[in-house]
């Protein structure tokens, strides 16, 4: 088994053993007050959070840079770092790589 396999399985059992915990109705003041179940507090709160978590460290998708081939002048190309300088490949260059 992974380790993140195990640590899902271990916080899902935590998540499910705090709410079976805490089912006892509260009063809450939400614009009027209500009588509602914290474990539906709970809940929402923990499903948000999974939410916010996951899309906060989701990857983020890299920029491509299409640079205008006039802006860099062939002897200031070799200054400048690779992925800033728009290249074309050869005849030869491309039969190697295929």
């Amino acid at each position: 088994m992974r380790i993140k396999t195990f640590f899902i399985i271990l916080i899902t059992a935590l998540v499910t053993i705090v709410l079976m915990n805490n089912t006892e109705e509260i009063d809450m003041w939400l614009f009027g007050t209500t009588r509602i179940s914290k474990l539906i507090i709970l809940a929402v709160v923990f499903v948000l959070g999974f939410i916010v978590g996951a899309l906060v460290m989701r990857p983020r998708k890299k920029k491509v840079l299409e640079e205008d081939e006039d802006e860099y002048p062939e002897e200031d190309a070799q200054n400048l770092p690779v992925n800033t300088y728009k290249t074309k490949l050869s005849d030869e260059d491309r039969d190697y790589i295929s």
